[in-house]
């Protein structure tokens, strides 16, 4: 179709509206005139049984409920002023009716029109006009008295002030509160919450607080005022319970603040944002870092490059890769799996833990552990010299604790029995050594004798027994207490003296 052809139709179609509604009906088109809005009458049109277009005000009479139809729902209203009006089966039969209204003084006319499945229905009415105003304001009236309803019995306050500052109306709930907080003297017209909610401006929100009367306790309310035509509205609600729980959070942080000045590890705490929201006194003797600037509440990376310039940390290899770095860290934390320890170049060594917090919070505990690191090593070095020392002897020796674990033996126990316990990844007992050296040696009842000695728990005395290995000849076994209920036992070759020479 071209461009003039479709313009054609497109105003054809406007002239036709102009003219009135074209439907079709049973393949052939069916002219309706719209009703003019402005006369006294009412139009109705139908297609079949459901209503295709009605005039302004009409559309009361059609309210459907869901179980009839919309022509049923006409008929219900309409059915007791105009007795004659069909139903819906009777109406597929009609195809032009005129009833006259019944009631008493009353001249509205109905006439109605069908060609095929288009019903056309109006009411000729003087009154007709009178009537939807009068509807229109009862529904206007009913929709206003919910409204107070709804203000009236609102389970908080409401009130109006006007642009003077009076209270030019009020709710039930306001009255209540009114009369357990307000002072005998208090005015009505006076605002209960003061200057401070007189002032709000239209859409802000502020926190006032009245005293109660009945027990000396302040009532917290959150009011909220909106703009009206030469008044302002004002909402208030009791916010009691968030005050109490704020109360109880900030009273509880000073607790734990409390609690954690006792510490002696550094606790810095972030919260989801990343800001530090707490820190003991430690983690400032720990860090060296300044309590105001712990106290201005510095970010994650701030505060890891403030401990890299006080070298209170290991000072990175490549500093580009170092903001990646710290973030490797803090997710770690997050996880719950950072823990790492920072050997420092003044000395110190630190133990550092990341662990999370709800809400996204993240929790990092500094410990210093240079006093532990050195016993450690201080400890460490004296069982290297203790074992050195014992290496120098040629008697082999063996050391069993009370519960008859081997927890020491030198090179000569070793190179005689062909043991190294430092390699078995379970613990080497007595019963284990004992079917070593049996299997090495001639049977003796001295094994067992020393097997029931390192166990034995109280005073015990040192014995010997002779003892013949297989590869390496005669052996003294020397049995001996040590303290802590350990056992040393002690393998001495026999040597035997060379026999004199013969005097010729």
């Amino acid at each position: 179709m071209s461009l003039v052809e479709m313009s054609f139709v497109v105003l054809c179609a406007l002239a036709a509206v102009a003219a009135g509604l074209i439907f079709v009906a049973r393949g052939r088109p069916v002219r309706v005139t719209l009703p003019d809005t402005d006369t006294l009458s009412m139009h109705f049109l139908f297609r079949d049984l459901d209503l295709e277009h009605a005039s302004n005000g009409a559309e009361p009479f059609v309210k459907n409920d869901e179980t009839s139809t919309d022509w049923g729902a006409l008929r219900r209203n309409l059915g007791t002023r105009f007795p004659g009006l069909p139903d819906e089966a009777q109406l597929r039969g009609v195809n032009r009716l005129t009833l006259n209204a019944v009631g008493q003084g009353d001249q509205a006319v109905i006439h109605l029109d069908r060609e095929d499945d288009i019903t056309r229905l109006t009411i000729e009415d003087a009154a007709a006009k009178d009537l939807r105003s009068t509807h229109t304001v009862k529904s206007m009236e009913a929709e206003l008295g919910t409204l107070r309803l709804a203000a009236v019995g609102a389970p908080y306050p409401i009130w109006l002030m006007d642009d003077d500052g009076a209270v030019i109306w009020r709710n039930t709930a306001y009255d209540a509160l009114q009369a357990n907080t307000a002072s005998d003297e208090s005015h009505p017209a006076k605002s209960l919450f003061g200057s401070e909610a007189a002032q709000i401006q239209p859409g802000h929100t502020v926190r006032v607080s009245i005293p109660n009367q009945t027990d000396d306790t302040l009532e917290w309310f959150s009011v909220t005022a909106t703009d009206a035509p030469d008044s302002t509205i004002f909402h208030a609600v009791n916010i009691n319970a968030v005050i109490h729980a704020e109360v109880a959070q900030r009273n509880f942080v000073q607790t734990l603040a409390k609690t954690f000045a006792q510490l002696s590890i550094g606790l810095a705490i972030f919260d989801r944002n990343g800001q530090l929201a707490l820190f003991n006194p430690a983690l400032v003797d720990l860090t060296s870092l300044p309590a105001e600037f712990l106290s201005a509440r510095p970010d994650l990376l701030s505060f890891f490059d403030r401990l890299r310039d006080n070298r209170v940390m290991p000072e990175p290899k490549n500093y580009v890769s170092w903001r990646q770095e710290i973030s490797n860290v803090i997710a770690a934390a997050s996880n719950g799996s950072y823990q790492e320890t920072w050997s420092l170049d003044t000395g110190h060594t630190f133990r550092v833990i990341g662990r999370p917090h709800p809400d996204g919070a993240v929790a990092f505990l500094i410990e210093d552990i240079t006093a532990e690191v050195s016993l450690t090593r201080n400890f460490r070095a004296e069982l290297e010299l203790g074992q050195s020392l014992m290496d120098t002897f040629e008697d082999a020796l063996v050391v069993f604790s009370s519960a008859g674990v081997l927890t020491f033996c030198n090179a000569a126990y070793t190179e005689m029995w062909k043991l190294d316990p430092d390699n078995s990844f379970a613990d080497v007992t007595i019963v284990d050594s004992i079917k070593d050296w049996q299997a090495q040696c001639r049977p003796d009842p001295a094994w067992g004798d020393m097997r029931d000695y390192v166990m034995k728990l109280g005073d015990r005395a040192p014995w010997d027994a002779r003892v013949h290995h297989l590869a390496k000849g005669e052996f003294v076994a020397q049995v001996s207490p040590i303290v802590s209920g350990a056992t040393v036992i002690r393998f001495t070759e026999v040597v035997e003296a060379p026999m004199p020479a013969k005097v010729t």
